[in-house]
């Protein structure tokens, strides 16, 4: 089973998102026992990361109690808040690749072009990126399928330029239904093609979004997260 995806599972709070790549601070910081070990050997600037901990600890509370020099060296360790808030995004991405695995979305279409495994695919309102077979030819129909969790939803207003994105697949489309979870929400999103395109989100981004049955979106999903093969 494929990651799930940085987008698919965030945290929010006062505005704030605590994603994946801020767990992999965290528990930098807890395996390498100071925020400077954890960034250098994440490869990320120590005063990004530093920055980054403060705007968390702002919406979030205390997350990393730093420990002055001495005897036992100084360094850095997690509060019982930021093992909370790691064990709360454990039992969400867990949860999401559950309902992933039972939510795809098929979109049947025409390969117009490839290169090696990338095939440009006509599906109707547009044109999708995907991996494909190698003994699929140009010419070929084919049965595009994306997981839910793989799918990015944004408001126009707030969705970034298609070339400040590496999500080369982007839809504008009208939400036609909206199922609630716990803490997990699924989004059906109508982009002009015979069945819709299901997303995976949190129930607090639909909360900030205030996403409802009628509403324009973009949809959005990356090449290798999708897969095309012949009907």
């Amino acid at each position: 089973m494929e990651g799930i995806p940085d987008a698919a599972v965030r945290i929010e709070s006062d505005g704030v998102e605590f994603a994946a790549r801020d767990v992999e601070l965290l528990r930098g910081v807890d395996e390498h026992g100071s925020l400077n070990a954890a960034s250098s050997a994440l490869g990320r600037s120590f005063a990004h990361a530093q920055r980054r901990v403060v705007e968390l600890e702002e919406a979030f509370g205390p997350l990393v109690e730093r420990r002055r020099g001495g005897a036992g060296g100084g360094g850095s360790e997690l509060t019982d808040r930021a093992r909370d808030l790691l064990a709360r995004f454990d039992r969400l991405q867990a949860e999401f690749a559950g309902v992933a695995d039972a939510t795809l979305s098929v979109l049947v279409g025409e390969v117009r072009a490839r290169e090696g495994e990338l095939a440009t695919v006509e599906v109707g309102p547009g044109r999708v990126l995907a991996l494909v077979p190698r003994d699929v030819a140009v010419g070929s129909t084919v049965e595009v399928s994306v997981r839910a969790d793989a799918v990015t939803v944004e408001l126009p207003a707030e969705s970034p330029a298609p070339d400040a994105t590496s999500a080369r697949n982007r839809f504008e489309g009208r939400v036609t239904e909206v199922v609630r979870g716990e803490a997990i929400g699924r989004v059906a999103v109508d982009v002009g093609t015979e069945t819709p395109l299901w997303a995976l989100l949190t129930t607090d981004s639909m909360d900030r979004m205030s996403l409802a049955e009628g509403d324009t979106v973009v949809a959005s999903f990356k090449a290798t997260a999708t897969r095309a093969l012949a009907q």
